[in-house]
């Protein structure tokens, strides 16, 4: 294990410990309005400061980007991307649905180093560049279905801006008839480690942030996946969407996203 990894990992645990403690019993005076339908609580903070507080420890040199604005701008050409808490409406609500994410790009803004950790359930996710992917220590890979009927496909459901709802109702229309059944978990972390280790068989999304999989983006790479922007581009941050899958079942759902979504693109 490289010391980057280490590093993600204890910090993943320790936010996760600060969350799990208070789940459940979130003070209401505790939450705060971020944006329109958007939402911080004082635990994503702390969270934010306790693995800003690490990795800033372990990598001075290092720059940083997280979700609720702790940043560094280091020299070393290398930058963490974090979201302490992904999945934080769920967290509000006490729907135990939600995750840490850290991840590493390289100088050449390669994805390197990834750990989504689900606290509640004690899930840790890791991946390293060329080195696979990882679920609690034990190898993952994408599934490796190929009957549309047993596909169980993850998706996120616009919830502030609604200029592509009907694009996304009816690409989400044409995927319903291709498989078994949609699921939408809430943290966009979680939809991706879960395709990384099969349990979901694709997931679908259309405006994410670099914090919400970046991750999530290399645990399906190193389980074997295949993950693109809407476009097919492999650089996802180009329009900030994502389809993820196996290689049977990625390239379906993007034809899929390419014939709804292209008015978008």
């Amino acid at each position: 294990m490289s010391r980057e990894l280490e590093t993600a990992i204890n910090a993943a645990k320790e936010a996760g410990s600060i969350a799990v403690q208070t789940f459940g019993e979130l003070d209401l005076t505790k939450i705060h309005p971020k944006d329109y339908k958007d939402f911080v609580t004082e635990v994503d903070n702390a969270c934010e400061e306790r693995i800003a507080s690490a990795i800033t420890s372990a990598f001075p040199d290092d720059s940083m980007l997280c979700e609720e604005g702790s940043t560094a701008n280091g020299t070393s050409g290398r930058k963490w991307i974090v979201d302490p808490l992904d999945g934080t409406l769920n967290f509000i609500h006490s729907f135990p649905v939600f995750s840490i994410s850290i991840a590493l790009c390289d100088s050449h803004n390669d994805l390197v180093t990834g750990v989504v950790y689900q606290p509640v359930l004690d899930e840790l996710f890791t991946a390293e560049k060329g080195k696979g992917a990882c679920l609690n220590g034990n190898s993952i890979h994408v599934s490796t279905r190929n009957d549309p009927e047993h596909f169980l496909i993850a998706t996120g459901i616009p919830f502030k801006e609604y200029h592509y709802l009907e694009s996304y109702v009816s690409m989400l229309k044409d995927v319903i008839h291709d498989s078994a059944g949609i699921r939408r978990a809430g943290s966009a972390a979680i939809d991706l480690a879960y395709t990384a280790c099969g349990r979901f068989d694709a997931f679908w999304e259309y405006k994410l942030f670099p914090w919400d999989y970046s991750a999530g983006v290399l645990l399906v790479r190193e389980a074997g996946g295949v993950v693109t922007s809407f476009s097919g581009n492999s650089d996802v941050s180009a329009h900030h969407s994502i389809v993820a899958g196996s290689p049977v079942t990625h390239p379906l759902i993007l034809e899929k996203a390419k014939k709804h979504f292209q008015e978008h693109l």
